[in-house]
């Protein structure tokens, strides 16, 4: 890695990131007023949905999203969800397509726990089985874990734990190539999906 690409990745890359995050959720504030209203009348649950996952040198951190399942749903399990998974509500749904319930990542990245860009984190349950298999998965943590991944808009969602180590070649691709246009083609790829309702 050159020294330039080394500057723009240790010091433009969390200005950017910080950047986009505060402007993200200040122009999104009507959605996410109306996404949380609707997830309130919907089932009377809680708004946010919070999960321990693994980030930058093995550090765990509260991830937060817009709950997309029904209240409880997720209690004592591990599974991983799936695109016809019954535990979705009719407005989880709708944002996992659109990508909206990853709209509270940004208080993630505001936190420096989160990049905009980086491999998706996971939880330690699903990381001890894919590093099993796959030991170079502990590549991930060297870096901060992103909103959207390589991974993600090559490979898609990965619903067990084999699709995880398939998607897996893509974030070391990643590793070994990012750079702030690197990130500026994932994020264009992200933005895709997003109006195209593409995601889970």
């Amino acid at each position: 890695m050159n020294l330039l690409n080394q500057f723009s990745l240790s010091f433009i890359k969390p200005a950017i990131d910080y950047t986009i995050s505060i402007l993200g959720l200040i122009l999104l504030l009507p959605v996410i007023l109306l996404l949380a209203l609707e997830i309130k009348i919907s089932d009377r649950g809680p708004v946010i949905y919070s999960q321990k996952r693994i980030g930058k040198n093995g550090k765990s951190f509260t991830l937060y999203k817009f709950r997309s399942m029904h209240p409880g749903s997720e209690e004592g399990t591990t599974l991983i969800s799936s695109k016809n998974d019954e535990r979705i509500s009719k407005i989880g749904r709708f944002m996992r397509k659109h990508k909206f319930d990853e709209i509270p990542n940004f208080i993630n990245v505001l936190k420096g726990e989160m990049s905009l860009v980086g491999p998706r984190p996971e939880q330690q349950y699903f990381i001890d089985k894919i590093i099993l298999q796959a030991p170079e998965y502990r590549l991930m943590h060297t870096i901060k874990p992103g909103i959207t991944s390589w991974g993600e808009v090559k490979y898609g969602y990965a619903s067990n734990v084999e699709q995880m180590i398939e998607r897996l070649d893509y974030d070391i691709y990643y590793l070994k190539n990012r750079s702030i246009w690197f990130d500026a083609k994932i994020v264009f790829y992200t933005i895709g999906i997003i109006f195209k309702g593409k995601g889970i």
